[in-house]
């Protein structure tokens, strides 16, 4: 895992070598084991390395035979090995040992078509000297991050943003509604940043630079997706068989590595079922990592133990205790943008945890995705079928009358938000179970002239988008269609990526591989969702390789146990904080809704824990992004 940056001027002006230095310079913790830089007018290509594979020979930015053609790469290729043969075949010299290189012979091959050929994580850049074009590649689920900023004069890209900010063309204007999104979703999704002027490029997507009459233009194509078509020919047993073949083979790809390797174990079924898998493929026992709290609700410590023992393991377990809470400002500083997931403090202690016996680790991140293990589908498909029953109705007398109906009821009242949900369309429904529920609906504590600017519902019309595109048109696959372009890339692989690289550690996503979500999804519905439950066919397939008490065990996310925290441990930081004077001289939120809120979750009225650790969070954030003044500039 690498960190990478780079600029490209439409004026051919001289590129300073200190700018790419000091951006690769912010990404050291991506790649501590080395750095490289490539500059020729106009453009320059930055690179900081983790060694993985290669070890001797695997520096970047690496060229082509001529030097024409240069890339900067972070990620993984496990199908490398095979591509390179294939390359060599079709008459290509590759000088080195790494998965590198066959990214720049892919490109001379197959041109802009290269990323169709990659099995892996990756984000690069590659420079086509010979066309003057600069060519950016994001891996089809995002896994791996890049960050740009473009105008017609200058084109700026890096795996985080912090790199990207110390570019003196790029601004730090706030995008208000940008705020809006993280307090609604807790994350900020789509292409956005928190910057106006700052974007993502998209998972499964590839950009082109090159230069026109006017300056720069840029490009971006779509060129991977998740397409829903069920297999009804199939038996379960079929569908068990092929997912454990398929497993077997992905699991054993992502454990290449010249440098000693480890998995995550949770004691959940997803990493449970990666670590059963890495135990059958090694020769060695499997080092597992596993942190735990000492409130009983939310620690799998026994859980994970119980997996260890079974696969022999070398197991390694962290208590995590209530002053975790002072990594906040170390994490805002990391993450670049506000993020609303309070499991990124366990991830970064287990992937610290990881980090001082390997280098790489697997995860089973993205099962809940691929087969449907989230709680929040079940409680939608509950609501959906209620709502089937109201088809004599009329959409827009349905949304009028429950909605009326529920608004007269008291906030915290039982069935208010199912009532409000049958007014509903399919897609408002979930949005609702997932993100718009009463105590985490943070809009209500902006001041009235930053309420007054944003429009309504975030970015609503944007995720329905996306649940009418699923190919299939069942609401289950419409969801999990929406969380993989949502909530996916920008929660879950976002903290993964962050927190872990933060400690300098590789982490892999086998369930994630494009080939087993794409197995996944050729599985009908009533095969992934059955009785209630979720992961049916996963689940049958955990029959053989997991104690049948952890299969039938009920769900319990990675979480921290802030809802006890915030009430005793927490109480007297909280305050210090969101009340300090700076706090409140920013002029983003009401003081007596912030003290109502705070009031609430003391008096146990309701869970307001993710609230108030995203006011934390973007507390910090501010702090470091907006306070700070940028001395490089």
């Amino acid at each position: 895992m690498c960190g990478i940056a780079g600029v490209y001027y439409s004026d051919q002006c001289p590129v300073s070598v200190q700018l790419i230095e000091r951006m690769t310079g912010a990404l050291r913790h991506r790649g501590p084991d080395g750095e490289g830089f490539h500059l020729e007018p106009g453009v320059g290509l930055g690179h900081r390395r983790l060694s993985i594979i290669d070890l001797s020979a695997g520096q970047q930015p690496m060229a082509n035979e001529d030097g024409t053609i240069w890339v900067t790469f972070n990620g993984e290729i496990y199908n490398y090995l095979d591509l390179r043969k294939r390359l060599e075949e079709q008459g290509h010299c590759l000088r080195t040992a790494s998965d590198t290189e066959t990214i720049v012979h892919a490109y001379e091959q197959h041109g802009d078509s290269c990323v169709q050929h990659l099995h892996g994580m990756f984000a690069f850049a590659l420079w086509d000297g010979g066309n003057q074009r600069l060519y950016l590649a994001r891996d089809r689920v995002g896994i791996k991050p890049l960050y740009y900023y473009y105008d017609e004069q200058q084109f700026v890209f890096a795996s985080e943003l912090k790199a990207l900010l110390l570019h003196p063309g790029v601004g730090r204007d706030l995008d208000l509604t940008a705020l809006e999104d993280y307090l609604v979703y807790g994350y900020i999704p789509l292409d956005k940043t928190i910057f106006r002027r700052v974007r993502k490029l998209l998972p499964g997507h590839y950009a082109v630079v090159d230069r026109s009459y006017s300056g720069l233009r840029l490009q971006t194509h779509h060129y991977w997706d998740l397409q829903f078509r069920p297999d009804r020919k199939r038996s379960a047993a079929d569908w068990v068989a092929g997912l454990r073949n398929l497993l077997e083979v992905t699991v054993k790809s992502h454990m290449i590595s010249d440098v000693p390797i480890g998995a995550f174990l949770s004691g959940g079924l997803d990493s449970s079922c990666v670590v059963a898998f890495m135990a059958q493929a090694s020769s060695k026992p499997i080092k597992t990592f596993t942190i735990g709290f000492e409130e009983p609700d939310f620690d799998e410590l026994p859980h994970a133990r119980r997996v260890a023992e079974q696969y022999g393991t070398e197991h390694h377990e962290l208590l995590v205790q209530p002053d975790a809470i002072e990594l906040l400002p170390l994490l805002a500083q990391q993450f670049d943008e506000p993020f609303g997931d309070s499991s990124a403090i366990p991830t970064y202690y287990v992937s610290q945890l990881a980090r001082s016996h390997v280098t790489v680790v697997l995860s089973g991140d993205g099962g809940d995705e691929a087969f449907a293990g989230y709680k929040r589908y079940a409680h939608t498909a509950a609501t959906l079928k209620l709502q089937q029953r109201l088809d004599f109705l009329p959409v827009s007398l349905r949304r009028v009358l429950f909605g009326m109906m529920a608004r007269s009821l008291p906030p915290h009242t039982p069935g208010k938000g199912t009532l409000r949900r049958l007014g509903m369309s399919a897609c408002e429904t979930y949005l609702d179970v997932a993100y718009f529920h009463e105590s985490a609906f943070l809009k209500e504590l902006l001041h009235s002239e930053i309420r007054t600017s944003l429009r309504s519902n975030g970015n609503t019309r944007s995720f329905e988008a996306y649940y009418a595109a699923a190919r299939e048109a069942d609401p289950l696959s419409r969801m999990q269609y929406l969380d993989t372009k949502t909530y996916l890339p920008e929660d879950i692989l976002t903290k993964v990526d962050r927190a872990s690289m933060l400690t300098s550690l590789e982490s892999r996503v086998p369930l994630l591989d494009h080939q087993v979500l794409e197995f996944a999804a050729r599985i009908p519905s009533d095969l992934k969702f059955r009785d209630g439950e979720g992961k049916y066919i996963f689940k049958r397939l955990l029959r053989d390789l997991l104690p049948q008490s952890l299969l039938s065990r009920p769900k319990m996310g990675f979480g921290v146990p802030l809802v006890h925290w915030f009430k005793k441990d927490l109480l007297g930081y909280t305050r210090d904080v969101l009340f300090s004077p700076r706090s409140l001289e920013r002029g983003f939120f009401r003081r007596e809704s912030v003290e109502g809120v705070l009031e609430e979750h003391r008096r146990g009225r309701a869970d307001r824990s993710h609230d108030i650790w995203r006011l934390l969070f973007f507390e910090h954030w501010c702090r470091h992004y907006l306070d700070a003044t940028v001395s490089s500039r």
